[in-house]
């Protein structure tokens, strides 16, 4: 992993809840920012813009690029657009390190391309791993580049590691989930709940596609994935339990049975700082802690039969190669059809699990092998599975 403070940052997805902590971090610690890049929030950008004045700027909706260099005529920040815009931002040689925040498997490609260029990555973009964990692992192996863990779980697991001497003492991973809004709730409760109350997270403030997917439980499922790349562990050795507090982000047990957690304010703040300053500690943003005033902390298993994600995605990984892409398109396809009021909520788990048992995984040599599952999954739930529920209605 890296040895110093981040000096240059890129930050790609900088209008989301994740990019703008970032921003206001690099501020405060005096961080260069060089890159921005976002899909087609422009009025946030320009702000951003004009506040941090970096070289470059990519803008992934070509027609709100044209708008965005008129407005900055003004400035001397170069205005890119489209996938080629966004690998130029992840890429630029200024830049030490690129914080990956964007939304999806649009995510891939620029993670891809840092790495090409010998770039550090702070990584809060679950779909790099999840659809590409081998190829991107293996290529930031062999270009000496480290990836730092931005996700609050995995950076909570990463913290604890670190006095982990021996990593053969090393029993299992506990990812914590909130439950998401709906926790506790039966088949029958989740029939006919709307995009409102799917949106509702208990503790935190994320974008719609994740937070469906915290409502689902497949965001916990893509991050035991994301968990299995990062750490070098099997999917038997990550158990999920339900922590409705969101205090304890995750812990690791060892083979003495002692179990190292990493606790704090659900805030984005400190895992985001702590990529940029790593192997350091700086005073934080973020609240503090205050454990005089927590009454409880309370755990328990998941319901992995009304709530399939978590198992959906450990099946993927067991059976490797393009299956987990498959799975990771799918879903996405799956909750913009929910966002559209086109399916039920019920019907994204069950979606996801008729791609995965529709398709036969193939090994991956490269991304375009990567992106063609990806692209097939996404067909196979519009063709298939949305038409079918409209014949129901």
């Amino acid at each position: 992993m890296g040895d110093m403070m981040v000096e240059k940052i890129s930050v790609l997805g900088s209008t989301g809840s994740i990019g703008k902590k970032a921003l206001k971090i690099a501020d405060k610690l005096g961080i260069l920012v060089k890159g921005l890049s976002v899909f087609n929030n422009i009025s946030l950008l320009e702000d951003q813009i004009r506040c941090f004045k970096p070289e470059k700027v990519s803008v992934f909706d070509e027609d709100a690029a044209v708008k965005l260099r008129n407005n900055i005529k003004d400035c001397r920040t170069k205005v890119l657009a489209g996938i080629d815009g966004l690998c130029e931002v992840a890429s630029l040689e200024s830049v030490d390190t690129v914080l990956n925040s964007v939304s999806g498997m649009i995510g891939l490609r620029p993670t891809l391309c840092a790495i090409d260029a010998r770039k550090n990555i702070a990584l809060a973009n679950k779909e790099t791993l999840v659809a590409g964990g081998s190829l991107v692992m293996n290529k930031a192996r062999e270009k000496g580049v480290s990836i730092l863990p931005v996700d609050s779980e995995h950076s909570a697991i990463f913290q604890c590691l670190e006095g982990c001497h021996d990593k053969k003492s090393l029993q299992k991973l506990i990812l914590t989930a909130s439950g998401g809004p709906f926790f506790g709730k039966s088949i029958n409760d989740l029939k006919n709940v709307t995009k409102k109350e799917a949106l509702k997270h208990p503790n935190w403030s994320m974008g719609d596609k994740i937070t469906i997917d915290s409502a689902t439980m497949i965001n916990k499922g893509l991050e035991v994935i994301e968990a299995a790349w990062l750490f070098n562990v099997s999917p038997d050795d990550i158990e999920v339990l339900i922590h409705r507090e969101s205090i304890v982000h995750s812990m690791i047990e060892y083979n003495d049975n002692s179990v190292i957690a990493q606790l704090g304010v659900p805030d984005m703040g400190i895992p985001i700082q702590y990529a940029f300053t790593y192997p350091d500690r700086l005073p934080s943003i973020v609240d503090k802690l205050d454990l005089s005033k927590i009454r409880n902390l309370s755990f328990c298993k998941p319901d992995n039969k009304i709530f399939k994600g978590i198992e959906i995605c450990k099946s993927a990984l067991k059976i490797g190669g393009t299956m987990p892409a498959i799975v990771n398109g799918a879903n996405e396809e799956a909750v913009k059809l929910f966002l559209e009021d086109k399916i039920s909520f019920l019907d994204i788990s069950n979606t996801v699990e008729k791609a995965m048992n529709h398709f036969k995984s193939n090994s991956v040599a490269s991304l375009d092998d990567i992106l063609k599952a990806d692209k097939e999954a996404r067909i196979f739930v519009k063709e298939n599975v949305f038409r079918q529920e409209n014949k129901i209605c």
